[in-house]
């Protein structure tokens, strides 16, 4: 393999500048936006439910929904960076310039995801450290919050690289985000524990892969779970390899990009 197509090369390095240079040359939008709305949620929900709601034994229901609102902020924008960046490149017409170049798919692949990492990271951080005020938080095992932090990004960012790929304008991409992205966030046990869920809603919790990404990082500040973060992990990883490999598979086939 070339050095212009081992990854980490100097055309894999320019495409994942372009996209994280894309996303924080508008960051007012793509990040102060929303950390805003994940204070309102805070405000919201914490106003409403702190003095009713215990999910958690010793837990307080604001710090409880605080690693909730990071990791949805997190996952919900992971997505939207390279599903965003791919239709609009689709669109524009300008994605052919991104393809002209000896770029591997697995460079092309590489770029949009880190850069969704990025911008997913970048947004939980700025969630976490404004909702900090509202409510102390410890960090019994940071290992596992890095660990789901850059798993579900990861995961999110793949998800948002096939709805580019299959969406031949917004509003098919639309319609990825508000039926299945953000159902599945809000699902995830973001704002509850799934133990206080009927029956049925928590076997349907149980078949969500968001959920064990929220459910694992919140077991990184807490040290308690809904289920155990081993089995968390698992669950997030399989998911994550058989998202990149459609992904991948898509590339290689030039499926709605090359075609």
């Amino acid at each position: 393999m070339t050095a212009a197509l081992a990854i980490g090369g100097s055309g894999f390095r320019t495409l994942l500048y372009k996209e994280v240079l894309r996303f924080w040359k508008v960051s007012f939008q793509t990040i102060a936006a929303p950390v805003l709305t994940g204070v309102l949620y805070l405000l919201v929900f914490g106003h409403v439910l702190e003095k009713h709601v215990e999910a958690f034994p010793g837990v307080s229901y604001t710090a409880f929904l605080i690693p909730g609102l990071v990791m949805m902020s997190l996952l919900q924008n992971a997505f939207a960076n390279s599903s965003s960046s791919l239709i609009q490149s689709k669109i524009t017409g300008n994605l052919v310039f991104v393809l002209l170049p000896p770029l591997s798919n697995l460079e092309f692949f590489g770029a949009y995801v880190i850069a969704s990492i990025v911008r997913g990271l970048v947004v939980g951080v700025g969630v976490f450290a404004v909702t900090l005020w509202f409510a102390p938080l410890s960090f019994k095992a940071p290992l596992w919050i890095l660990v789901f932090a850059v798993t579900g990004a990861a995961l999110l960012g793949i998800l948002g690289l096939i709805a580019g790929i299959v969406s031949d304008k917004f509003d098919q991409l639309a319609a990825f985000q508000n039926f299945i992205v953000m159902p599945a966030t809000f699902l995830a046990g973001v704002f509850y524990s799934v133990h206080g869920l009927p029956a049925f809603w928590h076997v349907v919790s149980q078949f969500n892969p968001f959920f064990y990404i929220v459910d694992g990082f919140r077991y990184g500040f807490f040290a308690q779970a809904d289920v155990s973060p081993w089995l968390s992990l698992l669950v997030v990883s399989v998911a994550l390899l058989i998202a990149g490999a459609i992904a991948l598979s898509m590339l290689i086939r030039g499926h709605k990009i090359r075609h």
